[in-house]
């Protein structure tokens, strides 16, 4: 959602948007965690009332829920729907891929292998935050690329939803350096104008995120974060 679409005078709750979502992925507003309008306006130095549309909009990102004449907590995300949410998301960006594939231009082509080169590097550094941000900006380059408006917009609405487990799932041993390998291999067979392996490359990506979910539920971890 854009700043300008939620109307005049919410630019605050969109920048608040932003830092409490961040807060959700890292676990730092923990699943179950009541979000109390008084406690976030006094740490994000705003107002109640910016705390209270951000929430309003995380709500509709899934990421919170509310009952009636109650506050609003942290929506938990189970194993089983991270894995739901991957699977659907496998078919959907499979498709994107394929088209990305057959329709980008050699200024697609630069812009994606500026991200190749900068995942490159912070999987180097060990930079988990960088990747997982560059990372999300490949897939949504992808995406502008291929042009389906309709895929983008299920796509948005799940992976907000998913990315919580995902950050934590980047921690495992490996698992960066495989993300990128899987990565890197999209981007190329999309710039080599090869929809098949793109479509194919994409969906084995998250077959590969959700084994990686998985083990992270046979290690008992907490459930605090989903990964691109």
């Amino acid at each position: 959602m854009q700043t300008q679409d939620i109307g005049q005078g919410l630019p605050e709750a969109v920048s608040l948007l932003d830092r409490l979502r961040m807060a959700i992925y890292r676990g730092e507003l923990a699943p179950g965690q009541r979000l109390v309008e008084s406690e976030l306006a006094q740490k994000y130095d705003t107002s109640r009332g910016a705390v209270r549309e951000a929430i309003a909009l995380l709500q509709n990102e899934g990421l919170v829920t509310r009952q009636r004449n109650r506050s609003a907590w942290v929506r938990p995300i189970t194993i089983e729907e991270a894995i739901e949410i991957l699977e659907v998301r496998a078919v959907v960006e499979g498709l994107c891929a394929a088209k990305a594939a057959a329709l980008a231009t050699a200024e697609d082509h630069r812009e994606l292998r500026a991200l190749a080169a900068e995942m490159t590097g912070a999987c180097g550094s060990g930079d988990v935050l960088t990747d997982s941000r560059v990372s999300d900006l490949a897939h949504a380059k992808i995406r502008q690329i291929a042009g389906q408006q309709t895929a983008a917009g299920i796509i948005n609405r799940l992976r907000y939803q998913g990315v919580r487990y995902q950050f934590h799932v980047s921690l495992l041993p490996g698992r960066l350096a495989q993300g990128l390998t899987e990565h890197l291999g999209i981007i190329d067979a999309v710039i080599a104008a090869d929809p098949a392996k793109a479509g194919q490359l994409t969906r084995d990506h998250f077959a590969s995120v959700i084994d990686a979910v998985r083990q992270f539920e046979a290690m008992n971890l907490p459930p605090i974060v989903l990964a691109r």
